[in-house]
């Protein structure tokens, strides 16, 4: 019989001696449960077992008064007191590697796909590896989102952090989608954070088939799934792409939705006491936002990049809202999606005014640069005289700009818009933009 990775493991596996100590429910209340006989760290797993047979995952989130406090991973509808609680695996640390390549995973890294468990796998730091602030080098390399709207007039670029903020239905999930098939990442990592279930099913169809299967893995936590779960899978998909940035691997992180993970957080600050401030955020949920943020980047040692690719769900088209707000402040570009151009059929709706990529001037080539401001130029002065133009106030020859962008307005909307399967290369698309702004020969 040939050697198999899964039974070496256990082989290799120390055989734990000492007595195992555990803890007793003693309250549960508003979803927190409080155990005794406990000296746990905050963060570490523990297993409710109780008179049925059944077991119920919790994790530790403080302690007060000599009580354990903990969030039940799953439904403590049938909880009592007087429950066992026993600890389990490694306070503070994830599984990652190679293994969960291919593979569709909950927040506690337990396959979903119906493909059987992973095989031998590494540890690493749930709230990942803190580095000086050096350690991060400068992004320096363009970053081909396959999308030509993007890669000509926001080009990103390895290493850069970008969100994707929009209301409910304008297209983040699709404008992602474009961006997932058409990078050339080496690793692509997808976190789906609160989203429905029926989205996590119709994005693994989509993504864990073909070639490109072997270089993606998907953490996927629904919104019916308790806040600390979904706050340790968005923890778990950035210590993943942390794994293989040390590895020196480009890495594509997409977490949809951060939104969805301060949510999390606002409701486990506010079940600890925390007093809500911004619109009910406590300071620890927005701070948990800039903490996952800032473990994306370049790695100075290993050559590695986590491009950070982040949708924020603006509640009510408010783009005034404390997580837009907070994102926008810590990211280095935003993609805005317009509800008023999706109405008018342009997708993908990317208000190219409001967008920006802060690292464009250090990736892109003057001429592209140029050429990029001259088209944002033409479509500004589109959008601020959409009204008079259209009440037929405006007459042609008063504005030599207007004229000029009223001329090219189809061939501008052409360039802009792109069929969802379409893939447009980063060179292709500074391409098509010379060739858009190109003098047309007079006749």
């Amino acid at each position: 019989m040939g050697k198999h990775p899964f039974l070496d493991g256990l082989k290799l596996a120390p055989i734990p001696l000492t007595p195992i100590r555990h803890g007793l429910v003693r309250a549960c209340e508003n979803g927190l449960v409080k155990a005794s006989g406990l000296s746990l760290p905050v963060g570490c797993l523990c297993r409710i077992e109780q008179d049925s047979g059944a077991t119920l995952g919790a994790e530790v989130i403080g302690f007060q008064n000599g009580l354990t406090l903990m969030m039940p991973l799953g439904e403590s509808a049938l909880l009592h007191p007087g429950a066992r609680v026993l600890p389990e695996g490694t306070p503070g640390m994830v599984p990652v590697g190679d293994a969960f390549l291919g593979r569709a995973v909950d927040g506690e890294a337990r396959p979903i796909d119906g493909l059987g468990p992973t095989e031998r796998c590494e540890h690493w730091p749930a709230v990942g590896v803190r580095t000086g602030a050096l350690e991060r080098s400068s992004v320096r390399l363009p970053f081909d989102c396959g999308v030509r709207a993007l890669n000509a007039l926001t080009t990103f670029g390895e290493g850069q952090r970008i969100g994707v903020m929009a209301g409910s239905g304008v297209g983040k999930s699709v404008l992602i989608d474009m961006i997932a098939h058409g990078s050339t990442a080496d690793i692509v990592i997808f976190a789906l954070i609160g989203e429905r279930a029926r989205e996590v099913s119709g994005f693994v169809e989509r993504h864990m088939a073909g070639p490109e299967r072997a270089r993606t893995i998907t953490i996927a936590v629904p919104a019916d799934h308790a806040p600390n779960l979904r706050l340790r899978g968005a923890m778990l998909a950035t210590s993943m792409a942390e794994y293989f940035r040390a590895q020196g691997k480009s890495v594509l992180l997409v977490m949809d939705s951060l939104t969805r993970v301060a949510h999390a957080a606002r409701e486990i600050g506010l079940l600890l006491g925390e007093p809500g401030a911004a619109r009910g955020y406590p300071p620890s949920a927005l701070a948990t936002i800039t903490r996952l943020v800032e473990r994306a980047g370049n790695s100075a040692s290993s050559g590695g990049a986590i491009t950070g690719l982040y949708t924020v769900l603006a509640d009510g088209d408010d783009e005034n809202d404390p997580v837009v707000d907070t994102a926008r402040s810590i990211l280095d570009g935003h993609i805005v999606l317009s509800r008023a151009l999706a109405q008018r059929g342009q997708y993908p709706a990317i208000d190219i005014a409001a967008s920006l990529s802060r690292v464009m001037s250090d990736v892109a080539a003057p001429d592209h640069i140029a050429h990029g401001r001259e088209l944002r130029s033409l479509i500004a002065t589109l959008d601020a005289n959409r009204d008079l133009v259209l009440m037929g106030a405006y007459r042609a020859g008063s504005d030599v700009q207007l004229d000029r962008a009223l001329a090219m307005e189809k061939a501008i909307n052409a360039f802009l818009a792109q069929p969802t399967g379409q893939i447009a290369p980063l060179k292709q698309s500074v391409a098509d933009l010379a060739a858009l702004l190109a003098p047309t020969p007079a006749r």
